[in-house]
């Protein structure tokens, strides 16, 4: 990192003030929590269609999902978009997909705690790069402490899971950019939902393919719906109304609470298994949430 400039992401606070993070109203804070909440339930019903049409089939049926959600609620109005409104969404929706697929792989391969703890690592980045205060770098630094602990290599591990999580935090990251820009620059919900529905077409003929080669079954089906409803189309509403009102520091280090939200979804509803080392990562973790949204910012 290239050290801390006067005034960090710059082009984030373009369109005027930001919010004094030691007032964020409750609000706020309830939509984070709620967000993350829903993502990491829809998540895990997700996980159970995996193995009959696999985590790209449900990628696929939640972008057709978030995709119909949204262009009902924003009716983005396409051919008013100028250039400076469409290249975001153009971005954003190949974000949307990439990270969705790359985490749905993950969570595939190396189970949602560890995924999603992985997945972290792009919100962080942007806390890391837009701190100004000693106190907020060591709160995230604790967080990246957490997130080693529960990353540590063991015989096991599955570098390639670990690698489409990666992927899946470098999404991330641009996503909350991304949405950020997007937000100010189309009214509404419109930008966002425009980006869904592109995604959903680049996914239209993977849909296809997975249906022909392997059959939904009724069940199958119902819970890669129920992913794109609270794995989508929540977050994606929630998120891009939270972003314009929340400084993307802010809401990158609080958004620190999915791990812990990803263990504990996983571990009630998967019977993914926590040893005592991860639950030491996910209380540091929670620690440094707890001192980024306790102490505030000067910014």
């Amino acid at each position: 990192m290239q050290g801390a400039p006067a005034r960090p992401a710059a082009s984030l606070s373009a369109a005027g003030p930001l919010p004094d993070p030691k007032r964020l109203p409750l609000a706020g804070v309830a939509t984070m929590a709620g967000s993350g909440l829903s993502n990491q339930i829809g998540a895990a019903i997700g996980s159970l269609a995996f193995p009959v049409i696999g985590p790209v089939g449900v990628v696929a049926v939640r972008q057709y999902v978030a995709a119909a959600v949204l262009l009902a609620v924003g009716r983005p109005r396409l051919r008013s978009f100028t250039w400076g409104q469409w290249w975001p969404v153009l971005l954003l929706a190949v974000v949307f997909g990439t990270m969705n697929l790359s985490l749905y792989s993950a969570i595939d391969r190396i189970g949602l705690g560890l995924a999603v703890t992985l997945e972290f690592l792009g919100p962080l980045s942007i806390a890391l790069a837009a701190t100004r205060r000693r106190l907020d770098a060591c709160g995230a630094l604790l967080a990246a402490a957490g997130v080693v602990v529960l990353m540590r290599p063991q015989p096991s591990a599955d570098y390639l899971g670990m690698g489409l999580a990666l992927l899946a935090a470098l999404c991330w990251a641009s996503y909350i950019l991304l949405n950020r820009t997007v937000g100010r620059r189309v009214p509404g919900a419109q930008g966002s939902a425009a980006a869904a529905g592109l995604s959903a077409l680049m996914f239209l003929p993977v849909g296809v393919v997975v249906a022909v080669q392997h059959p939904p079954t009724l069940m199958a089906a119902g819970c890669a719906v129920a992913a794109g409803v609270l794995s989508s189309a929540v977050p994606y509403l929630a998120d891009l109304f939270t972003l314009r009102r929340v400084p993307a520091a802010a809401f990158g280090l609080f958004m620190s609470v999915n791990p812990v939200l990803a263990a504990v979804v996983g571990w009630v509803a998967l019977g993914e298994g926590l040893g005592w080392m991860e639950w030491a990562g996910i209380t540091a973790v929670v620690a440094a949430n707890a001192l980024r949204v306790l102490a505030g910012s000067d910014r």
